[in-house]
């Protein structure tokens, strides 16, 4: 049979084990806050460029992802206002992925049999979009890339 201390047994010390602890969770927990609350010159332009997409064409960037084995690029956004964002959804609009990196631009991927993988119907608000651009082996995860449709333009994305 094992033998406990008597403070152990008493509670003193597992008291004083506890109120460290929630001592030390919150203090942790609040320097995290803290750190969070201040935002990097980097994150206030990224929030600016979210803002004024989202105010000058009606859509924001949920995210840009390697796709089918690295091969393609999913680009995905999200309509928040249909009618300033239907010039993105035009047939003819040309789109194009730059790998700010080497400055190559890659086109949207097209099949024989279902055209351009791109959303071209009407958009819907609250809906989330895509596009896949054919990739090489050019771009890889943690790649900064922009990405163009027509006049709009959302740069310094990074690839996930």
């Amino acid at each position: 049979m094992m033998r406990i201390s008597p403070l152990l047994r008493g509670g003193w010390l597992s008291g004083r084990l506890a109120a460290w602890a929630l001592v030390s969770f919150f203090t942790v927990a609040g320097a995290r806050a803290d750190q969070a609350a201040v935002a990097t010159p980097a994150a206030r332009t990224a929030a600016a460029q979210i803002l004024a997409l989202n105010a000058r064409w009606g859509v924001e960037v949920v995210a840009v992802r390697l796709a089918a084995a690295s091969r393609m690029v999913d680009f995905r956004y999200r309509v928040t206002d249909p009618e300033k964002a239907r010039p993105l959804f035009g047939r003819k609009t040309k789109s194009e992925l730059l790998d700010q990196a080497s400055g190559r631009k890659l086109t949207v991927a097209s099949t024989a049999k279902t055209g351009p993988l791109r959303s071209s119907n009407d958009p819907i608000a609250g809906r989330t979009y895509f596009m896949f651009f054919g990739n090489p082996g050019l771009v890889k995860a943690g790649s900064a890339v922009s990405v163009s449709i027509g006049e709009f333009t959302a740069a310094n994305l990074v690839v996930e």
